[in-house]
């Protein structure tokens, strides 16, 4: 089933106009969500819309309310609120474009897929110039979006075979990060502790490949779900192994950079699926019995 689209338009620069389809490119379903549930009964709890003092209110004579002092609100209605919307321009205009790392991670909000809308030569040909000049400039043009009435920066970028598009944060949306790090001392580390840092990092990197790395909370809560539909005992999901008790920094830089984790290799953790769970006992003899 094809993505519904978040907005189509055209993305213009100078006089160059592709129209394009914008679609998200993450999944809202991977995530598990729960419902609050009545245990007694089995009944979804419902929540209802009550005023202090007034007791439960009619959807019709609730308006929109901002705290300008604590307890005093100005109101705002609906019609009020639509009559300073933005807009819905129907164009993204590219009217900048800056290298790659120009923009700091932290403005990068969420995702979308830039696909070309309409199959003749000329969209194509124009939606691929754009994305090989990108490529090959090393930039990522920027412009602005309005959608649902509301506007959003954009930066527009090469990926794969297309073009991938990202909200960006405003500035007055970030926090300062350097009243965030006020408390860390500005203290240099030892060069030899650094350069056995440096030599760990050259040691364990490699290309980046998504793939290697697994939600284990997400799985042990599926599994969880799927034994109690079955009802039977939830398997074990297996978690990374825990961290190594060295307290020594240069001993576990150096230790770390050898390959060994200064102890006896750890078994694997797993995750808890049931607080409650009845105990069973591990395959080994002379072990103690654990949780499952």
């Amino acid at each position: 089933m094809a993505a519904r689209a978040y907005w189509s338009g055209r993305i213009r620069l100078a006089l160059v106009s592709i129209p394009v389809e914008i679609v998200p490119a993450t999944k809202s379903s991977r995530r598990i969500s729960f419902n609050q549930i009545h245990k007694p009964s089995g009944k979804r709890i419902r929540y209802e819309k009550v005023a202090p003092g007034v007791g439960p209110v009619d959807a019709d004579d609730i308006v929109k309310g901002y705290e300008v002092e604590k307890g005093k609100y100005v109101l705002l209605t609906d019609e009020e609120i639509d009559e300073v919307k933005l807009e819905a321009k129907k164009s993204i205009d590219l009217v900048q474009f800056v290298d790659q790392d120009d923009i700091d991670p932290i403005y990068f909000e969420r995702p979308f897929f830039v696909l070309p809308d309409g199959d003749n030569e000329d969209v194509e040909e124009a939606y691929s110039v754009l994305r090989d000049a990108l490529r090959k400039t090393k930039k990522i043009g920027l412009g602005q979006i309005v959608v649902r009435g509301a506007s959003s920066i954009v930066a527009i970028k090469p990926c794969g075979k297309g073009l991938l598009m990202e909200t960006l944060r405003y500035p007055d949306e970030l926090k300062k990060a350097d009243s965030a790090f006020d408390e860390i001392p500005e203290k240099h580390p030892d060069k030899d502790l650094l350069d056995l840092g440096e030599e760990l990092i050259k040691k364990k990197s490699s290309k980046f490949h998504p793939e290697q790395f697994k939600d284990s909370y997400t799985l042990a809560l599926r599994e969880l779900i799927a034994a109690k539909q079955e009802e039977r005992p939830p398997r074990q999901i297996e978690d990374n192994a825990p961290a190594s008790n060295v307290i020594n920094l240069m001993e576990a830089l150096k230790r770390s950079v050898k390959g060994d984790a200064g102890a006896k290799p750890a078994a694997k953790s797993r995750a808890k699926a049931r607080p409650a769970a009845k105990k069973v006992p591990r395959r080994k003899k002379g072990r103690h019995k654990a949780a499952a």
